[in-house]
């Protein structure tokens, strides 16, 4: 069954066009992530499902009950809907108990209800009971967005909106509160649409991904399909790292400077813009440049693997992975292999770029 509907969403600020009729349904009990680049309209589209923001047109649909649609638009605290944002934004002068069940109506529940009921969410959210009465200052970046996320379970909203929740967490905290978070909703099985600019964060957690540009989605499904088949430049190039080579295509492969190649999936005929994964690259000892043209110009060590950039037969530099222990240095010859089929899309003009590709600055740079 949907837990949420969104059909044909329009909005406007002044004359600019932030959604460009929007239609997306997430599963009830499902992770759906808008993956996109900042400016793209993410944020607008969440604001709109909370009820923060209202359209120009279009309706928003939550459990089947319109909440945003024509003159009838439902305030946000009627929609039975959970908002964590990007720094938590617990109230700092209450303390992790007050924060939890700052919603829950005075009336109806009194203390020792409050205080079971907090003392459950945080053992929900991996957090020790223990935490209730230290303030959100007293508390690390992680354990802050976990008692975000246990106060927006409170209520047991039927939908949880995360606006790039991880955000300001550094490396090793945003994978661990991550992995905590999705237990938690996967436990609860709430519906959840969450909002990130991380490919790594949308394809972990989610069960669907909904590519957006320019306000507008160019491909949503399941994590492994948008990876293994994107539909555009653009969006191959916003779900992971890659290089892009110009080749050509003819009856079903490309020729580029590392071989001729098989596709993924259909191209045109003709000039077109090859691009494969640091992951299918293979490097291998090399007699010399003369042997294969590839010379290593780069590396960059994270420990478990190292990203080679490598300077092939013609100028072009490309990117592969290696193990972390495998020495490599500037100027070392290679040969390169590359392993299994490769995206190509129709080269555009010179100097022209997709409306889709997302700027260079953007996620997955390794």
């Amino acid at each position: 069954m949907t837990a949420l509907s969104v059909h044909g969403l329009h909005k406007r600020y002044g004359r600019v066009p932030v959604l460009n009729g929007v239609d997306l349904d997430v599963a009830r009990g499902s992770v759906t992530a808008i993956l996109g680049p900042s400016g793209c309209g993410k944020t607008t589209l969440l604001r709109i499902v909370a009820g923060f923001d209202r359209a120009d047109a279009g309706t928003v649909t939550l459990n089947g009950t319109d909440v945003s649609s024509g003159r009838t638009v439902l305030p946000p605290d009627k929609r039975a809907i959970g908002y964590v944002a990007q720094e938590g934004a617990l109230f700092p002068h209450l303390d992790v108990q007050a924060n939890i069940t700052f919603g829950l109506p005075y009336l109806t529940t009194g203390r020792r209800q409050r205080r079971d009921r907090a003392a459950a969410l945080l053992e929900l959210v991996s957090l020790d009971p223990s935490l209730a009465r230290r303030y959100p200052h007293q508390l690390s970046g992680g354990q802050q967005q976990r008692v975000a996320l246990a106060r927006a379970l409170a209520r047991k909203p039927s939908l949880i909106l995360l606006d790039e929740p991880f955000s300001s967490l550094d490396a090793a905290l945003r994978e661990a509160t991550r992995t905590a978070v999705v237990a938690t909703l996967k436990a609860e099985n709430i519906s959840t649409l969450l909002v990130t600019h991380d490919q790594a964060e949308a394809l972990s957690m989610a069960d669907h991904i909904a590519v957006m540009t320019d306000g507008r989605f160019t491909q949503t499904g399941p994590p492994q399909q948008l990876y293994a088949r994107p539909a555009t430049l653009g969006t191959a190039l916003l779900l992971g790292p890659a290089s892009t080579l110009d080749g050509t295509v003819d009856n079903g492969r490309a020729s580029c400077p590392l071989g001729a190649l098989p596709l993924t999936r259909h191209c045109p005929d003709g000039d077109a813009t090859v691009v494969i994964r640091p992951e299918q690259l293979h490097l291998s000892d090399a007699g010399t440049t003369a042997d294969t043209g590839a010379t290593v110009i780069g590396c960059e060590f994270f420990g478990a693997d190292t990203v080679v950039t490598v300077r092939i037969a013609g100028g072009a530099t490309i990117r592969a992975r290696a193990a972390g222990t495998t020495p490599y240095h500037p100027g070392r010859p290679v040969a390169v292999t590359v392993h299994g089929p490769v995206h190509a899309y129709p080269r555009q003009g010179p100097g022209s770029r997709p409306d889709d590709v997302p700027p260079a600055d953007g996620p997955g740079s390794r």
